[in-house]
């Protein structure tokens, strides 16, 4: 995905298997919604919709992990994802992905890349 960077937060904002960051794709009521989570030292960031039913993932804000801290989980119906790929390993979208969106960590922060729709 190319487009416009957006910062999103401060690195230490990230720690591996702890909460993650939500943010939003541009401006307005449709904007949407994205968060990054941190896992094995490196960034990954998605679009907070799970393929099954197009819920957002979060069970509360920020909370993607499952109690081990090694998936992504959906708190609709539980399925499990990883976060380096974002496929369901399990449940009832199993073979599916979240939508990856592309990030950049440097010294200044988490950034994610807008598309040119989201600027």
């Amino acid at each position: 995905m190319a487009g416009k960077p957006l910062l999103i937060c401060a690195s230490a904002d990230l720690v591996d298997g702890g909460p993650g960051v939500r943010f939003v794709l541009g401006e307005g009521a449709g904007a949407p919604p994205g968060f990054a989570v941190r896992q094995g030292g490196r960034v990954f960031a998605y679009l907070n919709s799970c393929p099954h039913v197009g819920t957002e993932l979060d069970w509360n804000p920020g909370e993607f992990f499952d109690m081990s801290g090694a998936y992504l989980v959906c708190s609709t119906h539980g399925a499990l994802f990883e976060p380096a790929s974002g496929l369901c390993v399990a449940g009832p979208c199993r073979g599916a992905s979240l939508e990856r969106i592309e990030a950049l960590e440097t010294a200044q922060g988490v950034f994610v890349m807008a598309s040119p729709a989201c600027r």
